[in-house]
């Protein structure tokens, strides 16, 4: 009896393992890309690439208006912490029809035996609830709105890349690191790009690396940016001093997340210091210029130009922190930073006109001689 129990209980494991083996993530029509650029078949968040993972991607927009599309439910939920989206323009992929469909309307399968993508539990959606109803009798779950999904996914966030991050630190980053060193140039800075995705691009269609598959390309992007990234910058001494909770007060962006262009204003006020960190120089000098419009509650009466300790800005070259007061700025370069064009500062004449020279940039200006319209101008 025991070893006939034990037959079904495999019988039925494998029965189980080839329903969900059945079900393929990968897109099988044409792909409906909305981001731009070289980077858009990446996902901004981890890095997947979208045609493989299309019936469990969604797109979305940030509150700055930009396309986003990412590979999960997971990556969507972890944008939205730390950019903020647009709840009503999310759309999710239809895994029936392989067509976008307004997520607030669809049918979600959650704790199906489909593996989760970027998630110990998946969650795939679909614009018809019979069709909901036929996935969940192969595949198992239950039924969800996009509510109850999107809120899984948030409450899941830690636990999911805890997991992640253990199965990367054992096997991804060691792959990454062997096929970087044996394939690639030893001189990708990972610090230069704002998202993942990007960096991607940049290996693959600038040829970095000899030629990767997709699985090679992703670990040695996932060990470059999560990895290398960050041993680069330990090297600089004195960095502006941030948390990685600190949100830029314009923008809201998390500006951990951007240490190449990390900026500050420390005022003084009574015997103590209020500190603002942002993620781009166009930021701080809009706060600096008007801080009564980004500080909430009236809670701007320390904020003067007169109670200012310290502006700090990050040197585009070395990356060391330098007096934002003295510093020089290009403006109108091709270089972007995490809110588009910027202000890109340096400590030294030479070493602006330098870059100026290199990136197209239209003029140098000191701190005192920028005003607030040709902040807002970089804008457009």
């Amino acid at each position: 009896m025991p070893n006939l129990l034990k037959l079904l209980l495999l019988s039925w494991l494998i029965i189980n393992c080839s329903y969900a083996q059945n079900f393929t993530k990968k897109a099988t029509e044409n792909v409906d890309l909305i981001q731009t650029g070289p980077e858009k078949h990446w996902c901004p968040i981890c890095g997947m690439n979208i045609k493989n993972y299309y019936k469990t991607s969604h797109q979305s927009q940030l509150e700055n208006e930009t396309k986003r599309q990412y590979c999960s439910i997971r990556c969507l939920a972890k944008d939205d912490e730390e950019y903020g989206i647009n709840k009503e323009l999310i759309k999710v992929l239809d895994a029936s029809t392989q067509t976008y469909i307004d997520a607030n309307t669809a049918f979600y399968v959650m704790e199906s035996k489909v593996k989760g993508t970027m998630s110990k539990i998946s969650k795939i959606a679909f614009e018809k609830k019979e069709d909901a109803l036929s996935f969940k009798k192969k595949y198992g779950g239950k039924i969800s709105t996009f509510e109850q999904a999107f809120k899984r996914a948030k409450k899941d966030l830690k636990v999911d890349t805890k997991y992640f991050l253990t199965k990367k630190k054992k096997k991804v980053y060691p792959k990454g690191k062997k096929i970087f060193e044996k394939r690639c140039e030893n001189d990708i800075d990972p610090t230069l790009y704002l998202e993942i995705n990007e960096l991607k691009a940049d290996i693959k269609n600038n040829q970095l690396c000899k030629k990767l598959n997709e699985s090679h390309l992703q670990s040695v992007a996932l060990y470059l940016w999560e990895v290398k990234r960050f041993g680069n910058l330990s090297s600089i001494e004195n960095p502006i001093e941030i948390n990685e909770k600190e949100k830029c007060p314009v923008c809201g962006m998390f500006v951990a997340k951007y240490p190449r262009w990390v900026a500050q204003i420390i005022y003084d006020h009574d015997g103590h210091e209020h500190k603002f960190s942002f993620d781009g120089v166009k930021d701080l000098l809009k706060f600096y210029f008007d801080p009564k419009k980004w500080l909430a509650n009236g809670n701007s009466h320390f904020a003067s130009m007169s109670k200012i300790k310290n502006i700090l800005v990050t040197d585009y070259y070395s990356q060391k922190p330098i007096d934002g007061s003295l510093a020089f700025y290009v403006l109108g370069s091709d270089v972007y930073g995490p809110m588009g064009h910027e202000l890109i500062p340096f400590e030294k004449l030479e070493d602006a006109q330098t870059f100026k020279k290199d990136h197209s940039g239209q003029r140098i200006v000191q701190f005192d001689k920028i005003n607030e319209d040709e902040v807002y101008k970089l804008d457009e």
